[in-house]
C-alpha cells in the first residue's frame, strides 16, 4: 500500500509530458475563457455607465468648468457652491485639469456634452485595467492578472447620495486611481515618469496626495543597499521623482497668478486650504460607521468582502516577510509593489475612516481601493507561489486563494447583473424631460437658472445650456427657478417632471 501511494504522488508531482503538454492547453483555455467571461463584464457596466445611468448633480457642477472654457469665460465653474457666480478655479471642483481639460477638447468638437464628459472618465478606465493587468502579471502571472481585474469589478461605490455611480461618471476619482497604477508601473525603469504621473493623478483628484507614502516606500524598496546606504540611494533616487510631483500643480497654480491676480491668487489658495481641510462637509461619523460603509460597497454580503479582504493582506504580508531577506530582482520589483499597496490602502482607508467630518461616502477613498485593493490581490497569488509544501502550508495557502477568487468572481458577477435592475431615472428619461425646458431656455435666451435645492434639480439646469446657480444665493434672486416640485410663483415651463418658476 504504502508503494503504491509513492506512485500516485510521484505521478501527480511529475507527470508525462504528454500530460503536462494537456493540461497546459487545459489552464490556457479556461483563462481565455474566464478573461473574455471579464471583458464581457466590464463592456456591460461600462455601457450602462455611458448612456444609462442618470447624469447627477457632481458630474453637471463639474461639467460647467469646460463649458466655460469653451465659452471663453476661462478655467471656471459656474460657482453654485461659492455664491453661484462664475467663480475661476473653483475650489470646490476637486476633479482637476487632468481630467477637465480632455473634456473641453471634446466639446469643442460639437459632441454631445453628457457623452462628451463620460468619454474622457471611461478613456481612463481602460488605462486603469490595462495598467492592473500589467502590474498583476508582474506580480503573479497571468491569473494574478486576471483577478486584480476583476476586483476593479466587484468594488461598487454606486449607493448613497455621492457615488460613484459607474466606469464613466465625470469624476476624477477613477483617472487619479488609472495614473498612480501606471505611475507604480514604470517606477523600475523611469522613476521621473512615475513622479510625474503622481503628480498628474493630484490634478485628476486632489485627495491623490495621499499617494505619497506608497510612493515613498516603492521608491525605498528599490533602493539598492543597507541601513543607512539604502536610505542614502532613496534619497538620491528621490529628488528627481518628487520634484516630479509638483511639476503639474506648479504649471496649474502659475496659471491661476496668471489669471487671477496677486490678491485673487491669495484668497484662491485661502479657499483651497479651508476646503483641503473641511473637506467640504460638516458630518459626524465614527470609524466603524465608516468601515462597515467600505465593507457594504462590494457586490457581496459584507462578510465575505471582510473575509477575501483578511485573506488577501494576510497573504501579502506573508509573501513579503518570507522573501524580504533573499529576494531577487523580481522579488524586490513585487515586493515593492506590495508594500506601496499596502501603505496607500491604509492611508486612504484611516484617513477617511478617521476623518469624523466627512460622511459615509465611500467615493472618498475609492482613489485608494481602485489603485491599490487590486494589486494586494494579485500579490496574494504570488505569495501562495512561494508558500512551502512541507506541513500544509501550500495547500492552506491554495485553498486561502481559491475563497478569495471566488469571491472576487462572484462579486463581479453581481455587479455586471446589478447593471440590468431598472432605475427611476436615466439618461435617456432625463433628456425627454429636459427637452422643453431647453427649448424655453434658448427661445428666452435665458443666461440662468438656479436650483431650488441643491440635488435633482442641478443637472437638468446644466442640461438645458443654462448656468447653473442656487436659490439661497444672493445673486440669484431675479433668477428663475428649476424645481421638481409645484411652483409657488408663476410657471413659466412645464415638462410634466420638471418646472422652471418665476423668480420670488
Amino acid at each position: 500500500m504504502a508503494a503504491v501511494v509513492a506512485a500516485v504522488r510521484a505521478a501527480a508531482a511529475d507527470p508525462p509530458p504528454g500530460a503536462r503538454r494537456a493540461m497546459t492547453r487545459t489552464r490556457t483555455v479556461l483563462f481565455w475563457a474566464a478573461a473574455a467571461v471579464l471583458l464581457i463584464g466590464h463592456v456591460v457596466v461600462a455601457w450602462h455607465s455611458l448612456t444609462v445611468w442618470r447624469f447627477w448633480e457632481d458630474e453637471a457642477f463639474n461639467l460647467t468648468v469646460p463649458r466655460n472654457l469653451i465659452a471663453g469665460l476661462g478655467y471656471a465653474s459656474d460657482g453654485a457652491l461659492s455664491g453661484s457666480v462664475i467663480t475661476p478655479f473653483d475650489p470646490r471642483i476637486s476633479t482637476g485639469p487632468v481630467v477637465l481639460l480632455p473634456v473641453a477638447a471634446l466639446l469643442a468638437t460639437g459632441m454631445d456634452p453628457v457623452l462628451a464628459g463620460r468619454l474622457v472618465p471611461l478613456a481612463f478606465w481602460v488605462l486603469l485595467l490595462a495598467g492592473l493587468a500589467v502590474l498583476g502579471r508582474r506580480i503573479g502571472g497571468r491569473w494574478a492578472a486576471l483577478l486584480a481585474v476583476a476586483v476593479a469589478l466587484a468594488f461598487t461605490a454606486s449607493a448613497g447620495v455621492s457615488p460613484i455611480q459607474g466606469p464613466a461618471d465625470l469624476l476624477g476619482e477613477i483617472p487619479a486611481a488609472a495614473l498612480v497604477v501606471w505611475a507604480l508601473v514604470v517606477l523600475p525603469r523611469r522613476a521621473w515618469l512615475a513622479g510625474l504621473l503622481v503628480g498628474l493623478a493630484v490634478q485628476a483628484k486632489l485627495i491623490a496626495l495621499l499617494v505619497l507614502p506608497a510612493f515613498a516606500v516603492a521608491l525605498w524598496v528599490l533602493a539598492d543597499g543597507r541601513g543607512w546606504g539604502r536610505i542614502l540611494d532613496t534619497l538620491r533616487r528621490s529628488w528627481l521623482p518628487l520634484l516630479m510631483v509638483g511639476v503639474p500643480t506648479l504649471l496649474v497654480e502659475l496659471t491661476a497668478l496668471v489669471s487671477l491676480g496677486p490678491s485673487g491668487f491669495v484668497e484662491h489658495l485661502r479657499a483651497m486650504i479651508r476646503f483641503v481641510r473641511s473637506g467640504g462637509q460638516d458630518a459626524t461619523t465614527t470609524v466603524l460607521q465608516k468601515l462597515g460603509t467600505l465593507a457594504d460597497s462590494w457586490s457581496i454580503p459584507a462578510v465575505l468582502a471582510v473575509v477575501a479582504a483578511v485573506i488577501a493582506i494576510t497573504l501579502a504580508v506573508v509573501g513579503v516577510v518570507r522573501r524580504w531577506r533573499s529576494a531577487s530582482d523580481a522579488d524586490r520589483l513585487v515586493i515593492a509593489s506590495t508594500l506601496a499597496a499596502l501603505v496607500g490602502a491604509l492611508a486612504f482607508v484611516g484617513w477617511w475612516a478617521t476623518a469624523a467630518r466627512l460622511p459615509l461616502w465611500v467615493r472618498h477613498p475609492a482613489p485608494g481601493v481602485f489603485a491599490f485593493f487590486p494589486i494586494i490581490a494579485a500579490s496574494a497569488v504570488w505569495a501562495v507561489r512561494g508558500l512551502p509544501r512541507r506541513g500544509g502550508l501550500r495547500v492552506t495557502g491554495i485553498v486561502a486563494a481559491a475563497v478569495l477568487a471566488a469571491t472576487v468572481a462572484g462579486g463581479a458577477t453581481a455587479h455586471v447583473i446589478s447593471s440590468f435592475t431598472p432605475r427611476d431615472v436615466t439618461l435617456q428619461s432625463q433628456r425627454a424631460a429636459v427637452a422643453p425646458l431647453a427649448d424655453w431656455v434658448a427661445e428666452n435666451d435665458v443666461e440662468w437658472l438656479a436650483a431650488e435645492p441643491w440635488g435633482a434639480a442641478v443637472a437638468p439646469i446644466v442640461l438645458t445650456g443654462a448656468h447653473l446657480g442656487l436659490s439661497d444665493a444672493p445673486s440669484m434672486s431675479d433668477v428663475p427657478r428649476l424645481t421638481g416640485g409645484t411652483c409657488t410663483t408663476e410657471t413659466l415651463a412645464d415638462s410634466g417632471y420638471f418646472r422652471i418658476c418665476a423668480a420670488p
